[in-house]
């Protein structure tokens, strides 16, 4: 691995990264994030859960489109 494919990656990896804070500060004013059709959610007495299915699968297409147009040929 050459030192362009290093810087290329740190580039990459640090834009993610700043992208993935800047959805945690705007989670709670964006209202469908989270809470779209196939998210799990069960609340009991004294218990949550909550499995955000259809939006990790989202947020993997997007990701994996960006990756794509980056890391291409």
């Amino acid at each position: 691995m050459g030192p362009h494919v290093a810087g290329r990656s740190l580039i990459v990896i640090g834009l993610v990264i700043t992208v993935i804070g800047v959805l945690f500060l705007l989670a709670g004013r964006i209202p469908w994030l989270g809470r779209l059709p196939g998210d799990i959610l069960i609340k009991r007495e004294n218990f949550t859960f909550y499995f955000p299915v259809t939006t990790c699968v989202i947020a993997s297409l997007v990701l994996s489109v960006i990756l794509y147009i980056l890391f291409r040929k």
